[in-house]
């Protein structure tokens, strides 16, 4: 059918303010959340930190995530790595050096950030993108991304560009961006190739996890089941993070790694699932199921640990699946001028 670029009432949704003025610097943000994980043991010593994971973790380009690493350097919290990155330093035992940063020091010295680019606009875009990804497929407008925000085309298309590449949105067979919706279907063939590929990156990764890392996850995953009432989006999403992104990101093989990038945009699902829908069960499933990983793999049984990871990746499948469904159910898409739905999705 060909395109009808007349606006129709539904599509007459209010021009947002363009970016403009001031917002914190993306390193400093960046540096923030990471000394804070560095203080409350999230990330262990040891923990390495790449400058390509951390642009990936904040949503950020590498030039920010390099200057949040040379910051968090300057302060003494970690050091450069003998192969690539950087590894957070052993808490020191005595008086902390003045150079320290601590978390409440970086939060009083964020400063303003210049002008704008695709980075100031780009996390607010994933997210309602992945947020209108449970109710159906979108095709997303360009121009009316760049109308909408009061930004250029060339800072909509590196917005769109960075989607792409984190497996949010692709393009069709006539080069047109679309956001696929989270159905049933394509949520198990996401699942499949997690079950496939996380299992041997574990295997791979092991040889060079650092001392003190698993400990760390099997402490964090202990302290939140003893609190699991009170956990939040957050806390669930940290504890994903610390399994799925930092312990394999020690793989060691980038064609690998860049396999696993194919279904980033589940990740960044589970990310508004956990903060958006209410709780399903009494405690978190997955909870326990970590455990079981960190637990063989604390006790050097790996193989174990990796056949463990690939069944909590099977029965995880069902509950992201219902989750998905409450939101389909409970919520409607707020209207947005640069996304058409294109069909329903099949779980609802």
């Amino acid at each position: 059918m060909a395109a009808n670029r007349t606006r129709s009432p539904e599509r007459q949704a209010p021009r947002r303010p363009a970016v403009t003025g001031t917002a914190p610097r993306l390193y400093e943000r960046a540096s923030q959340i990471l000394a804070a994980e560095i203080a409350d043991g999230t990330l262990a010593p040891g923990a390495r930190l790449l400058e390509s994971r951390i642009a990936n973790r904040f949503h950020i380009s590498r030039a920010p995530a390099r200057q949040a690493l040379a910051e968090l350097e300057a302060h003494g919290l970690v050091v450069r790595s003998a192969g690539r990155g950087f590894v957070v330093k052993p808490r020191s035992k005595g008086k902390a050096s003045s150079r320290r940063m601590q978390p409440d020091t970086l939060v009083d010295r964020i400063r303003l950030s210049p002008e704008p680019s695709w980075e100031r606009i780009y996390k607010e875009v994933e997210q309602e993108i992945v947020a209108h990804t449970a109710f159906a497929s979108w095709r997303i407008i360009e121009g009316d991304l760049a109308e909408y925000y009061g930004v250029s085309r060339t800072v909509a298309r590196d917005v769109m560009a960075r989607l792409q590449q984190r497996g949010i949105v692709k393009k069709d067979e006539k080069s047109r961006w679309y956001a696929p919706g989270l159905t049933s279907e394509y949520v198990a063939e996401l699942y499949e190739l997690r079950a496939v590929l996380e299992p041997v990156a574990l295997l791979n990764a092991m040889p060079r996890v650092p001392a003190g890392f698993v400990t760390t996850l099997r402490k964090n995953l202990e302290a939140a089941m003893a609190r699991s009432d009170q956990l939040t989006g957050a806390d669930l999403d940290a504890l994903e993070n610390q399994l799925h992104v930092q312990l394999l990101d020690y793989c060691g093989n980038r064609t690998l790694m860049e396999a696993l990038g194919l279904y980033q945009s589940l990740l960044i699902a589970h990310s508004f699932l956990y903060r958006w829908t209410p709780p399903l069960y009494p405690a978190e499933p997955f909870l326990p199921e970590h455990l079981k990983v960190a637990e063989r793999l604390e006790a050097g049984h790996v193989s174990e640990a990796a056949k463990a990871l690939e069944e909590h990746l099977h029965v995880s499948l069902d509950r992201a699946v219902a989750r998905i469904k409450v939101v389909a159910r409970d919520s409607r898409p707020s209207a947005l001028p640069y996304l058409t739905p294109l069909r329903a999705t099949a779980s609802r």
